[in-house]
């Protein structure tokens, strides 16, 4: 298979006069090179954080074996969503992304394909925003255990959570050069730190698991009976480990040569992460010394290393964790806040007007910024009476990412021959890469709202389907009561000398 980047009439075009062609001025300041834009997907996919803080999940669902060979299975069909994905954001390069996208593609009911896949993509932002953070608190909290004996308690690790997210708030807000600084440096973090992860533990234990135990050995501590049900939901690891590499596509309206380089962000993302990935996770199930002990653990990988490499060697393994999953969170907060800002300048949310004001100062839609943090903490606060809150926050994140991540690929396909292609795309492959990802999201959207422990409790309930059905509920409701009675879907902001009337004035401030 390969792929084109053949020049095309839209490629002769500025990121600015195709912006302006799609109806939008240039209010967002374009600093970001193909790299940087590379390197916030790559940030938000983050193997350091989706991998190991859910690790102790799949120890307890499918163990060693789903972990192993769910992460290739699952990052190939990862893969066919973000070639479709990267296909249609050749095309239509703006903030917006997946509704914008929707809106474009569908001949008919353009305007309802728009406002649910925005209202999917809002709730899949906003879910692996608090997913990550909350994953980061998680890790915190061992640390400080281990550190300084401080106590791992529902309570102290939504302290923690609430701390990060309100940093990540502050940093996006004050701190946008830093944050384009720390996307970059972010790459090098986890690329490097894998390699330290696996080296320090594949020479310093001195005793390893057996292949056979890494490659083919199964656990099922979910209460289910059936084989089959209980390794597909094992799956849950690496699906959530490969979301929000659409971060790309929202940042390409500050990204240079935003039609190829927003699609190439999204490809290589998923690309360096399966192989980064897959040897961090073959790394850390040979390094298991206690499984029985270790599966019970808050955070299982900082118990592992401790009884494989010691206390010490833990805690300097889980600094870089840490730092891995601060910078991921870090990136999630900037890319939510970009569709939160593109989706209400549309009026597609509640308050629209506060939500989609940019500060003159900064270049950077503040209001946004804080919706998405405080949004992300609400999602985490069932973790103080559930125990499972967690997985339910991922597989949230998951389905309505995903749902979001399909919905243009769907309406791709439909349009055929008559979509226009944009600089980078996949040829004769289109099609049947297209059908594999809707096949697949199907699936994965179905199977994560599933329960995963029986019995069933209100301590282990899995309240997916709960939070999808509220916000399909009252994006449904919304829609017919009142927004389609005015969503039109994006809007564009006016005539050529109206948007670098807008633009002149953001210059001169």
């Amino acid at each position: 298979m390969s792929v084109s980047d053949q020049p095309s009439a839209e490629a002769a075009l500025s990121d600015e006069e195709m912006l302006h062609r799609l109806g939008y001025a240039q209010e967002l300041r374009r600093r970001m090179s193909g790299f940087s834009n590379f390197a916030v997907s790559f940030t938000i996919i983050s193997i350091l954080s989706g991998c190991l803080t859910l690790y102790s999940y799949g120890m307890n669902v499918g163990g060693p074996v789903i972990i192993v060979w769910g992460w290739p299975i699952v990052g190939i069909m990862t893969l066919f969503v973000g070639l479709a994905m990267a296909e249609v954001c050749s095309s239509y390069p703006t903030a917006g992304g997946l509704y914008y996208w929707a809106a474009k593609l569908a001949p008919k009911n353009g305007p309802a394909w728009s406002w649910f896949t925005g209202w999917f993509n809002f709730l899949g932002q906003v879910a692996v925003t608090a997913g990550i953070d909350f994953g980061a608190a998680f890790f915190i909290n061992a640390f400080l255990n281990l550190q300084f004996g401080m106590g791992l308690a529902p309570w102290e690790t939504i302290v923690i959570f609430a701390i990060v997210l309100l940093l990540h708030g502050l940093l996006n807000q004050f701190g946008i050069r830093l944050v384009a600084m720390f996307s970059d440096a972010s790459v090098w973090w986890h690329i490097i730190g894998v390699l330290i992860i696996v080296g320090v533990l594949v020479f310093a234990p001195s005793h390893h698991q057996s292949a056979s135990f890494v490659f083919t050995h199964f656990v099922n501590n979910t209460g289910w009976h059936s084989t089959f049900y209980v390794a597909l939901l094992g799956l849950l690891l690496a699906q959530y480990t490969f979301t929000g590499y659409d971060a790309s596509a929202h940042m390409t309206e500050e990204t240079h040569k935003a039609a190829t380089a927003g699609p190439r962000g999204i490809v290589m993302s998923i690309v360096v992460s399966l192989i980064a990935g897959w040897a961090l996770l073959i790394g850390v199930t040979f390094a298991i010394q206690n499984y029985t002990k270790e599966v019970g653990a808050t955070v299982a990988p900082a118990q592992i290393w401790a009884d494989a490499i010691g206390l010490t060697g833990a805690k300097l393994l889980l600094l870089i964790a840490i730092g891995a999953q601060l910078f991921c969170g870090m990136s999630s907060v900037t890319a939510n806040s970009r569709m939160i800002y593109a989706f209400s300048r549309d009026g597609a949310l509640p308050g629209s007007r506060i939500w989609h004001q940019v500060n003159p100062r900064t270049r950077t839609p503040t209001n946004a910024i804080w919706l998405a943090v405080v949004g992300a903490l609400i999602l985490g606060l069932p973790y103080l009476f559930n125990a499972t809150a967690y997985a339910a926050v991922t597989s949230i994140a998951v389905i309505g990412l995903y749902i979001a991540y399909v919905l243009p690929t769907f309406l791709r396909l439909r349009q055929g021959a008559r979509f226009q292609r944009g600089p980078w795309h996949l040829g004769r492959w289109s099609y049947l890469i297209g059908t594999i990802a809707v096949v697949w999201v199907i699936i994965i959207t179905i199977l994560f709202m599933l329960p995963v422990y029986s019995p069933i409790t209100v301590g282990n309930f899995n309240y997916t389907i709960v939070a999808v059905l509220v916000v399909l509920g009252f994006a449904g409701i919304y829609w017919l009561v009142s927004a389609r009675k005015w969503f039109t879907g994006p809007k564009v902001q006016g005539s050529a000398e109206e948007l670098a009337a807008i633009e002149s004035e953001l210059e001169s401030i």
